[in-house]
């Protein structure tokens, strides 16, 4: 389970265009709370942390807790706008989430076993179809990444859904279909083009050799 941590937040009176231009002006991006059945609660977030936030990766598939004078909300982001020209958030959307909540969200993929596979072994290449799974999943219970090892793989082999071994609660959002993660494919047309030239440039360098040898006894007889 990802760790959850807190982030402090303070309530925002007014909003519109005009309030959202002033917070980012003083250092701090307009965000906004809301479902659990209550009214959108308009806030904003230090610009600085927020940035360190996103900047570690997994903002949108990471649990925090915000934490204002009124109390704490256990949340998780679900839109985060950037400035086109320089990446920094300018607008999040948080939604409230309860302990037994079950949300769709995207996990990581993260590959393992690499050295044991032997089709990389041999020149595969991994082919990731899946950089992310789309899961139903208890919102306590949120995984990191979904760990899958290429152990034993073969060029030809694939990996699909139903050998993943998902964490307890969590369902695919793919039911129709045993899709594809990722295989092991061969390597390409190019890479086999360039070892057959090496080895030919190779004989090419030995014939050389072998000649130069055979002129070097002609001229001692």
């Amino acid at each position: 389970m990802a760790e959850m941590r807190t982030i402090a937040v303070e309530p925002r009176d007014r909003v519109g265009k005009g309030s959202a231009r002033a917070a980012r002006r003083a250092g701090l991006v307009p965000a906004v709370i809301y479902g659990g059945n209550r009214e959108p609660r308009p806030i904003t977030v230090s610009s600085k942390n927020l940035m360190l936030l996103v900047q570690e990766g997994g903002f949108t598939n990471s649990l925090f807790m915000l934490e204002t004078e009124g109390g704490k909300q256990r949340v998780l982001p679900r839109d985060i706008q950037l400035d086109p020209l320089t990446d920094r958030p300018i607008h999040v959307d948080f939604m409230r989430v309860e302990e037994k909540s079950v949300v769709t969200i995207s996990v990581p993929v993260t590959w393992v076993g690499e050295e044991e596979s032997p089709g990389l072994k041999r020149g595969g290449v991994l082919n990731v179809v899946r950089h992310e799974i789309d899961l139903f999943c208890p919102a306590g219970a949120i995984p990191e990444s979904i760990e899958i090892s290429l152990d034993g793989l073969d060029i030809g082999d694939g990996i699909h859904i139903s050998a993943i071994s998902l964490p307890e609660g969590a369902t695919p959002t793919v039911t129709d279909r045993d899709f594809t993660i990722a295989t092991i494919a061969a390597p390409s047309v190019e890479e086999v083009e360039e070892e057959a030239e090496e080895e030919e440039e190779e004989f090419a360098d030995l014939g050389s050799v072998e000649d130069a040898g055979e002129d070097a006894g002609e001229d001692a007889d």
